[in-house]
């Protein structure tokens, strides 16, 4: 059996593949399979490309996974749910119209944080598995709005583990990233729980009153400001 440690280090490399799905709208919009085989065949020309060069030019390496992520990630819906109760529904509608219009503005920052933060750290760890064995196994039957793709990776004498793909479907009929299971690793609640622990971090130090908005929206502001930057 896998080590949990084994399986937090390799999500890094599914999720960089899993980010890379090219889901641009055609004529005929792809299945949620069709989107996750055809990009997983791009990005492994992106890495195997990169191998030559990425030690030396690592902002050309990053820009070419960019193109490909952002055709792809739903980087604000990730960073609402990473945000949790903190940018959600309740937490909007109970506050004043300028809280309202800071906290807009907390989500578009935390989603170009998240955006570059996901971007360099994978990219970082996924070069060294351009030349890894990659099969997505077809579903029984083409999903609507929501489907979760499976894909198995495996690279030289390692065991083979399972990525779990949740997809979401746009209005176009392509689809978006929305969230990565590595067998029992959750990202999306991994990062959820690393927002909220540091939010109540910062709000005990800051002695933050129940309440009290202007304190959370400083801790929210803290929290997305040193995002990353913790251990």
């Amino acid at each position: 059996m896998q080590s949990v440690k084994r399986k937090a280090g390799n999500w890094v490399v599914a999720l960089l593949l899993a980010l890379s799905f090219n889901v641009t709208a055609q004529e005929t919009a792809l299945t949620a399979y069709e989107t996750v085989a055809a990009t997983t065949e791009r990005v492994m020309v992106v890495l195997k490309d990169a191998e030559s060069y990425a030690d030396k030019e690592p902002q050309r390496y990053y820009d070419a996974l960019r193109v490909v992520m952002d055709d792809v990630v739903d980087y604000r819906g990730f960073a609402r749910g990473v945000m949790g109760p903190f940018a959600s529904k309740q937490y909007y509608d109970s506050l004043s119209d300028e809280g309202k219009a800071n906290l807009r503005q907390q989500l578009e920052d935390f989603t170009a944080v998240m955006r570059e933060n996901l971007i360099e750290t994978y990219a970082k760890g996924l070069i060294a598995f351009a030349k890894a064995d990659i099969e997505v196994v077809k579903p029984d039957a083409d999903a609507s709005r929501r489907a979760s793709i499976v894909q198995r990776i495996k690279r030289d004498s390692d065991d083979p583990y399972t990525v779990l793909y949740q997809m979401g479907q746009n209005r176009d009929g392509s689809w978006q990233l929305r969230n990565v299971i590595i067998e029992d690793v959750n990202l999306g609640e991994i990062y959820r729980s690393q927002f909220d622990s540091a939010a109540k971090r910062i709000a005990k130090d800051a002695s933050c009153a129940d309440g009290d908005m202007a304190c959370i929206a400083e801790v929210i502001t803290t929290v997305i400001t040193t995002w990353g930057q913790e251990a």
